[in-house]
């Protein structure tokens, strides 16, 4: 396979937000980035700083476009936003905590939980419509830049969709992989398929977990880079 035709994909996840630490659903709801959070993109762009990228894309929701923000920084691009690349819509259960949702709906918060690929959860968006709509999104974006490295910043939900079409598991199965905030996914997208590189290096983020929560001291205006 000529190198000119792969297509190098940095697929990351935003950072963290309230809402995250919480454990509250967010889905489609746009909640900005915790002081956490900006400081993990910080952490983020920083690492990637020396890496040729060629195009970054970001969800249209402000908290991956906040973490994408520093990735384009300091290089002649700006961020595409897309709605494709949204969070899956959760409908009645945007913006409860798992408790409150099995309080309130335990038959719903059990086929949930079961990832029923069908299942529309609360009323929003099943696995496979999600599904179908990021991978659609991603195929399209790897295709505009075949021999590049493209950043792409998105959601849980939709990474968890990445990494399952880069080794072949069904929605299905249970998730046995990290999808940490703002830590860094590399995937190829060669002869229309995707493959899976490496996931989850985190190790720019060292010693950040220790400060979750410390507000105070995290919500200095960020550092420009």
């Amino acid at each position: 396979m000529s190198p000119a035709r792969i297509t190098r994909l940095l697929v990351i996840r935003h950072g963290e937000t309230l809402w995250n630490r919480e454990g509250r659903i967010q889905g489609h709801i746009d909640i900005p980035l915790s002081p956490l959070g900006r400081l993990q993109a910080e952490r983020l762009a920083d690492a990637l700083r020396d890496e040729t990228i060629d195009a970054v894309y970001s969800s249209d929701l402000q908290r991956a476009q906040q973490t994408a923000a520093g990735l384009a920084l300091g290089r002649p691009l700006e961020v595409q936003a897309s709605v494709a690349l949204r969070e899956r819509h959760f409908g009645a259960f945007e913006g409860l905590t798992w408790e409150e949702i099995h309080a309130r709906d335990a038959d719903s918060a059990a086929r949930w939980k079961r990832r029923e690929p069908d299942f529309r959860v609360g009323g929003g968006e099943s696995l496979v419509e999600l599904q179908a709509r990021c991978i659609g999104e991603l195929t399209r974006i790897a295709q505009q830049h075949p021999g590049g490295q493209i950043a792409v910043v998105a959601h849980g939900g939709v990474l968890d969709c990445f990494y399952r079409a880069a080794v072949g598991l069904p929605l299905a199965a249970s998730r046995s992989w990290v999808l940490g905030n703002a830590s860094i996914n590399r995937l190829l997208f060669a002869d229309g398929q995707f493959s899976l590189i490496g996931w989850n290096d985190d190790r720019h983020l060292a010693g950040l977990a220790d400060l979750a929560g410390a507000d105070d001291v995290l919500a200095a205006p960020p550092r420009r880079t």
